[in-house]
Protein backbone atom coordinates (compact mmCIF):
# COMPACT_ATOMS: atom_id res chain seq x y z
CA UNK A 1 0.00 0.00 0.00
CA UNK A 2 1.43 3.34 -1.17
CA UNK A 3 1.11 6.31 1.40
CA UNK A 4 -0.01 8.70 -1.53
CA UNK A 5 -1.68 7.67 -4.55
CA UNK A 6 -2.78 10.48 -7.38
CA UNK A 7 -4.34 9.92 -10.18
CA UNK A 8 -5.65 11.87 -12.66
CA UNK A 9 -5.91 14.72 -10.13
CA UNK A 10 -7.04 18.61 -10.94
CA UNK A 11 -7.74 21.80 -9.11
CA UNK A 12 -9.50 24.56 -10.65
CA UNK A 13 -10.68 28.07 -8.52
CA UNK A 14 -13.31 30.03 -9.95
CA UNK A 15 -13.27 34.23 -8.88
CA UNK A 16 -16.34 36.19 -9.76
CA UNK A 17 -17.19 33.86 -12.45
CA UNK A 18 -13.82 33.16 -14.04
CA UNK A 19 -12.49 29.58 -13.68
CA UNK A 20 -8.56 29.21 -13.70
CA UNK A 21 -7.20 25.66 -14.00
CA UNK A 22 -4.23 25.12 -12.18
CA UNK A 23 -3.90 21.34 -11.98
CA UNK A 24 -4.21 19.37 -15.14
CA UNK A 25 -4.27 15.42 -14.58
CA UNK A 26 -1.67 14.81 -11.99
CA UNK A 27 -0.31 11.05 -11.32
CA UNK A 28 1.85 9.43 -9.07
CA UNK A 29 2.93 7.19 -6.20
CA UNK A 30 4.51 8.17 -3.17
CA UNK A 31 5.76 4.96 -0.70
CA UNK A 32 6.61 5.44 3.03
CA UNK A 33 9.53 6.77 3.76
CA UNK A 34 10.53 8.35 0.15
CA UNK A 35 12.23 12.27 0.25
CA UNK A 36 10.47 13.83 -2.62
CA UNK A 37 11.26 17.18 -4.12
CA UNK A 38 8.40 18.86 -5.99
CA UNK A 39 9.97 21.48 -8.38
CA UNK A 40 8.28 24.42 -10.65
CA UNK A 41 8.84 27.78 -11.73
CA UNK A 42 6.56 30.35 -9.47
CA UNK A 43 2.94 29.78 -10.99
CA UNK A 44 3.25 26.13 -11.84
CA UNK A 45 0.93 24.60 -9.54
CA UNK A 46 3.26 23.26 -7.07
CA UNK A 47 2.01 24.79 -4.14
CA UNK A 48 -1.29 23.95 -4.61
CA UNK A 49 -0.18 20.03 -4.87
CA UNK A 50 1.13 20.25 -1.75
CA UNK A 51 -1.49 21.70 -0.13
CA UNK A 52 -4.42 19.24 -1.33
CA UNK A 53 -1.68 16.42 -0.63
CA UNK A 54 -1.45 18.15 2.71
CA UNK A 55 -5.14 18.68 3.39
CA UNK A 56 -5.19 22.06 3.29
CA UNK A 57 -7.18 22.01 -0.18
CA UNK A 58 -9.23 19.66 -1.75
CA UNK A 59 -8.83 18.51 -5.49
CA UNK A 60 -11.87 19.32 -8.12
CA UNK A 61 -11.83 16.43 -9.63
CA UNK A 62 -9.34 12.57 -10.12
CA UNK A 63 -8.04 10.37 -7.14
CA UNK A 64 -6.67 10.72 -3.80
CA UNK A 65 -5.81 8.20 -1.39
CA UNK A 66 -3.79 8.48 1.53
CA UNK A 67 -2.79 5.17 3.56
CA UNK A 68 -5.15 3.48 1.29
CA UNK A 69 -8.08 5.32 1.87
CA UNK A 70 -9.97 7.90 -0.29
CA UNK A 71 -9.75 11.23 1.46
CA UNK A 72 -13.26 12.43 -0.99
CA UNK A 73 -14.86 10.56 2.19
CA UNK A 74 -12.88 12.47 4.83
CA UNK A 75 -14.89 14.96 6.78
CA UNK A 76 -13.80 18.17 8.23
CA UNK A 77 -13.09 16.96 11.86
CA UNK A 78 -11.17 13.73 10.46
CA UNK A 79 -9.52 16.08 7.98
CA UNK A 80 -8.46 18.35 10.95
CA UNK A 81 -6.95 15.20 13.06
CA UNK A 82 -5.02 14.05 9.88
CA UNK A 83 -3.14 17.34 10.19
CA UNK A 84 -2.47 17.24 13.67
CA UNK A 85 -1.56 13.47 13.75
CA UNK A 86 -0.26 12.44 10.23
CA UNK A 87 0.87 15.73 8.78
CA UNK A 88 3.92 17.78 9.55
CA UNK A 89 4.61 20.98 8.50
CA UNK A 90 7.83 23.44 7.53
CA UNK A 91 7.20 26.46 6.10
CA UNK A 92 9.55 29.26 4.85
CA UNK A 93 8.52 32.02 7.19
CA UNK A 94 8.60 29.70 10.13
CA UNK A 95 5.26 30.58 11.74
CA UNK A 96 6.28 30.71 15.24
CA UNK A 97 4.79 31.86 18.65
CA UNK A 98 6.59 35.33 19.64
CA UNK A 99 7.99 36.06 23.06
CA UNK A 100 7.01 32.12 23.68
CA UNK A 101 9.68 29.56 24.98
CA UNK A 102 11.03 27.46 21.75
CA UNK A 103 10.18 24.07 24.41
CA UNK A 104 6.64 25.75 24.51
CA UNK A 105 6.73 26.33 20.42
CA UNK A 106 7.43 23.02 20.04
CA UNK A 107 4.20 21.64 22.42
CA UNK A 108 1.83 23.08 20.16
CA UNK A 109 0.77 20.27 18.05
CA UNK A 110 0.46 18.15 21.09
CA UNK A 111 -1.98 20.04 22.86
CA UNK A 112 -4.45 18.85 20.62
CA UNK A 113 -3.42 15.23 19.82
CA UNK A 114 -3.78 12.33 22.55
CA UNK A 115 -0.48 11.54 23.08
CA UNK A 116 0.93 12.28 27.05
CA UNK A 117 4.22 13.50 28.26
CA UNK A 118 4.36 16.18 25.73
CA UNK A 119 7.82 17.41 27.84
CA UNK A 120 9.64 14.35 26.88
CA UNK A 121 8.26 14.46 23.34
CA UNK A 122 9.06 17.68 22.45
CA UNK A 123 12.61 17.74 24.45
CA UNK A 124 13.11 14.38 21.83
CA UNK A 125 12.31 16.54 18.63
CA UNK A 126 14.22 19.65 19.59
CA UNK A 127 17.33 17.09 20.31
CA UNK A 128 16.73 15.21 16.97
CA UNK A 129 17.57 18.78 15.43
CA UNK A 130 20.47 19.85 17.52
CA UNK A 131 18.57 22.37 19.53
CA UNK A 132 18.17 20.75 23.38
CA UNK A 133 20.67 24.18 24.23
CA UNK A 134 17.78 26.24 23.52
CA UNK A 135 14.78 24.82 24.94
CA UNK A 136 13.79 28.27 27.31
CA UNK A 137 15.40 30.57 24.70
CA UNK A 138 12.64 32.44 23.52
CA UNK A 139 12.48 32.73 19.57
CA UNK A 140 13.26 36.30 19.10
CA UNK A 141 16.47 35.28 20.41
CA UNK A 142 17.93 32.54 18.16
CA UNK A 143 18.74 32.99 14.79
CA UNK A 144 16.65 32.39 11.18
CA UNK A 145 18.43 29.13 11.03
CA UNK A 146 17.83 28.09 14.38
CA UNK A 147 13.99 29.03 14.07
CA UNK A 148 13.60 26.65 11.26
CA UNK A 149 15.10 23.74 13.38
CA UNK A 150 12.16 24.65 15.54
CA UNK A 151 9.39 24.26 13.01
CA UNK A 152 10.44 20.98 12.23
CA UNK A 153 10.97 20.22 15.78
CA UNK A 154 7.49 20.78 15.91
CA UNK A 155 6.96 19.11 12.95
CA UNK A 156 7.86 15.72 14.21
CA UNK A 157 6.83 16.07 17.65
CA UNK A 158 3.84 13.99 16.62
CA UNK A 159 5.57 11.61 14.80
CA UNK A 160 3.59 12.28 11.68
CA UNK A 161 3.53 10.17 8.36
CA UNK A 162 4.88 12.27 6.28
CA UNK A 163 6.33 15.84 6.74
CA UNK A 164 6.23 19.05 4.18
CA UNK A 165 8.69 21.43 3.97
CA UNK A 166 7.48 24.75 1.47
CA UNK A 167 10.81 26.27 0.78
CA UNK A 168 12.09 25.93 4.44
CA UNK A 169 15.27 27.57 3.08
CA UNK A 170 13.93 30.90 1.49
CA UNK A 171 14.63 33.25 4.01
CA UNK A 172 18.11 31.83 5.23
CA UNK A 173 21.56 32.23 4.09
CA UNK A 174 23.38 29.18 2.23
CA UNK A 175 25.13 28.03 5.56
CA UNK A 176 22.20 27.85 7.37
CA UNK A 177 19.71 26.90 4.65
CA UNK A 178 22.59 23.63 3.73
CA UNK A 179 22.41 22.69 7.63
CA UNK A 180 18.61 23.19 7.28
CA UNK A 181 18.48 20.49 4.61
CA UNK A 182 21.34 18.05 6.39
CA UNK A 183 18.33 17.97 9.25
CA UNK A 184 16.38 16.97 6.76
CA UNK A 185 18.27 14.08 5.35
CA UNK A 186 19.18 12.46 8.96
CA UNK A 187 15.26 12.57 9.24
CA UNK A 188 14.66 10.65 5.69
CA UNK A 189 17.51 8.38 6.73
CA UNK A 190 15.83 7.51 9.77
CA UNK A 191 12.79 6.67 8.10
CA UNK A 192 10.58 9.63 8.23
CA UNK A 193 8.71 10.23 4.94
CA UNK A 194 9.45 14.54 3.64
CA UNK A 195 8.01 16.30 0.77
CA UNK A 196 9.51 19.32 -0.07
CA UNK A 197 8.77 22.60 -2.15
CA UNK A 198 11.16 24.48 -3.70
CA UNK A 199 12.11 26.55 -7.52
CA UNK A 200 15.90 26.06 -7.15
CA UNK A 201 17.35 22.97 -8.30
CA UNK A 202 20.59 22.91 -5.81
CA UNK A 203 17.42 22.17 -3.06
CA UNK A 204 15.63 19.99 -4.66
CA UNK A 205 19.11 17.59 -4.90
CA UNK A 206 19.04 16.65 -1.52
CA UNK A 207 16.06 14.90 -2.20
CA UNK A 208 16.07 11.48 -3.31
CA UNK A 209 13.21 11.75 -5.52
CA UNK A 210 12.24 14.65 -7.83
CA UNK A 211 8.94 15.76 -9.36
CA UNK A 212 8.69 18.94 -12.39
CA UNK A 213 5.91 20.54 -12.19
CA UNK A 214 5.27 23.39 -15.03
CA UNK A 215 2.09 24.33 -16.16
CA UNK A 216 0.10 22.35 -13.60
CA UNK A 217 1.34 19.31 -15.29
CA UNK A 218 4.24 16.68 -14.09
CA UNK A 219 7.00 17.37 -16.60
CA UNK A 220 9.15 14.87 -15.23
CA UNK A 221 9.74 12.28 -12.23
CA UNK A 222 13.11 11.28 -11.76
CA UNK A 223 15.27 9.48 -9.06
CA UNK A 224 18.32 11.08 -7.64
CA UNK A 225 21.66 8.50 -8.02
CA UNK A 226 24.33 10.95 -6.74
CA UNK A 227 22.46 12.41 -3.71
CA UNK A 228 23.87 16.05 -2.55
CA UNK A 229 26.77 15.45 0.16
CA UNK A 230 25.23 17.13 3.43
CA UNK A 231 27.61 19.35 5.37
CA UNK A 232 29.34 17.55 8.52
CA UNK A 233 27.88 17.86 12.12
CA UNK A 234 30.67 20.19 13.03
CA UNK A 235 29.49 22.85 11.08
CA UNK A 236 25.51 22.77 12.11
CA UNK A 237 26.72 22.48 15.46
CA UNK A 238 28.53 25.99 15.28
Amino acid sequence: MSLIRVENLTKDYTNEGVLTPVLHGIDFLLEQGEFVAIMGPSGSGKSTLMHILSFLDSPTSGLFEFEGQDTKDFNKDYLAQLRNERIGFVFQSFNLLPRTTVLDNVKLPLIYSKKTDHETLAKKALADVGLSHRLDFYTNQISGGEKQRVAIARALVCDPAVIFADEPTGNLDSKSGNAILEILQKLNDKGHTIILVTHEMDTANHAKRIIHIKDGMIVGDEKIVNRTIAMPDRQLKK
